[in-house]
């Protein structure tokens, strides 16, 4: 694959596996494939569910702009924030080198940056860590301790974190969801859902108290081992934060491209 078709991929990745999240939450959210521009939008107080994307591969600097402009506007009816998602290497060279100010001029503000990562190494083995019980996630009990390490890991509270989670039956059933359990508590999270005949891995999440121990690593290993035992799919693809970039290479994940995610100016 060319960089520009894993890029495409990338985002494509997003807008089907949102697409099954934001549904599975509200049958009435908003889903919408615009043009250059999907909506998946649950209104959640979990923001991570209320998303945009922009999907037109070459945009150049004028199509940039306006589909920013017409982005915050979708956004500014909504009732709760979310994040629009922008994969870089989507953009021609120019609009690339002024995404930054058009996102400004549009009314957006940078929130973080991530990075699109993908690879054919599947199956895994079967990991260990010496410290932690893996635990498939099959019960409201369980999700809401997923829910809670994503809260803390991202920094948002416990409830919004549950909003996004608890009482899900996608995550209880089609997705391979598990737990790294030390001493009889969570500690680190990883899921993974098969999605265009990739397994795609979704909310990996540690303790800030437990972090830089391998972890989530490990976690990560447990879902793709399973999603691929389960789906027989070879092919994996996510999208990274900063902060666990580091991790994925180690896997067998290269990254593709830059993923700046946006809020409303407020």
């Amino acid at each position: 694959m060319t960089d520009r078709t894993e890029s495409v991929e990338s985002m494509e990745q997003l807008a089907t596996v949102w697409r099954a999240m934001v549904l599975d939450r509200d049958t009435e959210a908003d889903v919408r494939d615009l043009p250059g521009i999907a909506v998946r939008w649950a209104d959640s107080q979990f923001s991570f569910w209320n998303c945009l994307t922009l999907t037109e591969a070459d945009a150049d600097s004028a199509l940039l702009g306006q589909r920013l402009s017409e982005a915050a506007d979708i956004m500014r009816a909504k009732e709760r924030p979310g994040f629009l998602w922008l994969f870089e290497d989507l953009l021609d060279d120019e609009a690339r080198a002024g995404f930054r100010a058009a996102a400004e001029k549009a009314g957006l503000e940078y929130a973080f940056p991530g990075t699109g990562m993908a690879g054919d190494f599947l199956p895994v083995p079967d990991p260990s860590h010496p410290d932690l019980t893996f635990v498939r996630v099959t019960t409201d009990e369980q999700l809401e301790a997923y829910a809670d390490l994503n809260s803390r890991a991202y920094g948002f509270p416990l409830e919004d974190g549950r909003a996004g989670l608890v009482g899900s039956a996608l995550w209880k059933s089609d997705v391979h969801a598990y737990l790294g359990v030390r001493d009889g508590v969570a500690v680190t999270c990883a899921a993974t859902v098969a999605a265009n005949g990739r397994l795609f891995v979704v909310l990996v999440a540690t303790d800030p108290a437990w972090e830089r121990r391998g972890y989530g690593e490990a976690v990560t290993r447990k879902a793709l081992h399973e999603g691929a035992r389960a789906t027989g799919l070879t092919r994996a693809t996510l999208h990274a934060t900063e902060a666990g970039a580091p991790v994925y290479p180690r896997i067998g994940f290269r990254p593709n491209s830059p993923i700046h995610f946006y809020g409303l100016r407020g």
